[in-house]
């Protein structure tokens, strides 16, 4: 199985590190194999039709934007 990809989408701001956080936590609490990037450049952003950050995408689907969703919620997700 090829490991997924997930997008923390925003500028880099605390809350968009807490997402990451989220999203790291709740990878390694499930024992998943997933590469996170950072996506800070605004048009990449716009391009995925995020327009409030930070958000989350998961294997190319935006999942969440405008708010931190905690682990076990991106855990439920992941788990979908």
């Amino acid at each position: 199985m090829n490991a997924m990809e997930m997008e923390i989408l925003g500028a880099g701001c605390k809350k968009c590190q807490q997402l990451e956080a989220n999203a790291k936590e709740a990878i390694a609490a499930l024992n998943l194999e997933a590469e996170i990037l950072h996506i800070t450049d605004p048009i990449e952003i716009a391009k995925r039709g995020v327009m409030s950050t930070p958000a989350l995408t998961i294997n190319g689907k935006v999942v969440s934007k405008g708010k931190v969703i905690a682990s076990a919620e991106i855990q439920r997700l992941l788990q979908l």
